[in-house]
């Protein structure tokens, strides 16, 4: 079985531990007011500290409804905007301050499948998709999407990280 070349060098470098003069290993966590949100951010800053990378939280703006009153509808917007730009700098604040981490951000409106796709083609620099699944029930769609039928075809690896998984047990394992 062949794997591909930015597989392999992602693979080796984790082994290796931080990538001297090499070029820096980015993790995509997307980020929401979620319980496994936060967990894959913990883990992916925690691997980017140890392997010498990086993090790159990308948090999707709601999109509104159509609603008639074009003014309601931008205010609507402009609140959901707000909402995901505090929540993404709460959580940069966090890992830098825990993890020494200074994280890359962005804040999208969007279909989440849509925007991911369109950040994994703009940013050939990440290294992996790094999504948190919900301690019970069914994945959620960016984790049926991006595991499911389309996953052969992404340009890097997609971690789920389980809901389950204590802070402890995170750390242990990253």
């Amino acid at each position: 079985m062949q794997i591909s070349r930015r597989l392999y060098e992602f693979i080796k470098a984790d082994r290796k531990g931080p990538c001297r003069g090499k070029r820096m290993r980015t993790y995509l966590v997307v980020i929401d007011e979620t319980e496994e949100a936060r967990l894959a951010l913990r883990f992916a800053s925690r691997r980017a500290a140890k392997t010498g990378g990086t993090v790159h939280i990308l948090a999707l703006v709601e999109q509104a409804d159509f609603v008639a009153w074009g003014g309601v509808q931008a205010t609507m917007e402009e609140e959901a905007r707000d909402r995901a730009e505090q929540l993404v700098t709460a959580a940069a604040g966090s890992i830098f301050d825990e993890m020494g981490v200074r994280p890359a951000i962005t804040v999208k409106p969007g279909e989440a499948i849509d925007v991911v796709k369109v950040m994994l083609e703009e940013h050939p620099g990440i290294a992996a998709l790094v999504l948190g699944a919900a301690a019970q029930g069914a994945p959620g769609p960016l984790i049926a999407h991006f595991t499911g039928i389309n996953a052969g075809t992404l340009p890097c690896p997609v971690m789920v990280i389980p809901g389950s998984l204590s802070d402890a047990q995170l750390d242990e394992l990253s």
